[in-house]
C-alpha cells in the first residue's frame, strides 16, 4: 500500500535512508534552493520522478495540512517484529534500551516520542496494534524524519511482550503518577525498557503488574500529569545522562 510522506525534512530523510519512493510532488513555485535543491539532487541520483504541481493539488493530497509544498509517495513504512527488534545488536557503548508505548493514540505524540528516542540512543520502540497510533504520514511528519532510523515493533499484547523482554534480561520501568520511586532513582545502567501509558488512562493494570519498577516524575505545580511525549522525553534523557556519566567514570 502506498503512503505519503509530507514535509521537507521527512521526505529528505526518507531519501537519505534509501526508502523506496514512487514519486515526489513539489509545489510549482517552490524555491529550488537549500534543502529543496538537495532533495532534487537525491531524487535525480535515485531515479525518482519529481512532478511540479499547483498548490491546490498539494493541498488536496496532503493528509497533515503541513506538507511545506513537498509530498513523497512511498511504500508503507514496515514494522519489525519483537524478535527482530531484540536481535538488533545494541550500541557498543551502552546496554539495550527500549521504549514501550501502552496505547499512545495521538500521532503527534508518537512522532515526537520516536524523534526523542532516536536522539537519545533508544534501540527500538514497541507499540500495540489495536487502539493506538500507527506509522502514518502524520507520525512521520511529527518525527521530523527520525521514523526512517528508528525500528518500530507492533505487538498485539503489550504485557506479553514485556514478559518476553524480561526473559531476555531487560529491566522494565513503568512511568506512572502513582509510582513508588522517582524516575531519577531508577538505575538505568542495565538493559532497560521504559513504558509510557496512554494519554488518558496511563498504564493498564496488566502492564503495571509486569513492570519491575513503577516510577513517577516529581511535579510541583497544580497540573498532575505531563503530556505523554514530554514524560517519555524526560525519562529517556535521564537514561542518557546516567549512561554518559558512567562512561566518564569508567574512562577515568
Amino acid at each position: 500500500m502506498a503512503e505519503t510522506i509530507e514535509g521537507r525534512n521527512p521526505v529528505m530523510e526518507a531519501l537519505k535512508a534509501g526508502r523506496p519512493m514512487r514519486k515526489i510532488l513539489l509545489e510549482r513555485n517552490i524555491l529550488k534552493q537549500g534543502i529543496i535543491a538537495d532533495l532534487l539532487q537525491q531524487a535525480r541520483e535515485q531515479g525518482i520522478p519529481v512532478e511540479f504541481v499547483d498548490r491546490q493539488v498539494i493541498a488536496r493530497q496532503s493528509t497533515t495540512g503541513k506538507s511545506q509544498g513537498v509530498i513523497g509517495y512511498s511504500a508503507a513504512r514496515e514494522y519489525t517484529s519483537l524478535d527482530e527488534l531484540m536481535a538488533i545488536p545494541p550500541a557498543r557503548t551502552a546496554p539495550p534500551l527500549f521504549c514501550v508505548l501502552d496505547g499512545i493514540e495521538d500521532p503527534h505524540n508518537l512522532g515526537a516520542i520516536i524523534r526523542t528516542a532516536e536522539a537519545t540512543g533508544v534501540q527500538g520502540v514497541i507499540i500495540r496494534s489495536r487502539r493506538a497510533a500507527g506509522l502514518t504520514a502524520a507520525v512521520a511528519r511529527a518525527s521530523a524524519g527520525a521514523i526512517e532510523y528508528m525500528p518500530v515493533a507492533r505487538v498485539v499484547n503489550i504485557p506479553r511482550a514485556l514478559e518476553e523482554m524480561k526473559k531476555q534480561g531487560i529491566w522494565v520501568t513503568g512511568i506512572d503518577m502513582d509510582g513508588t520511586i522517582p524516575y531519577h532513582a531508577v538505575d538505568f545502567q542495565p538493559p532497560s525498557a521504559i513504558v509510557i501509558g496512554s494519554e488518558g488512562k496511563g498504564l493498564s493494570a496488566l502492564v503495571r503488574k509486569r513492570c519491575d519498577y513503577l516510577a513517577y516524575i516529581p511535579m510541583k505545580g497544580k497540573i498532575t500529569s505531563l503530556n505523554a511525549s514530554i514524560a517519555a522525553g524526560v525519562v529517556m534523557y535521564e537514561v542518557l545522562r546516567q549512561r554518559a556519566s558512567a562512561l566518564k567514570v569508567n574512562a577515568v
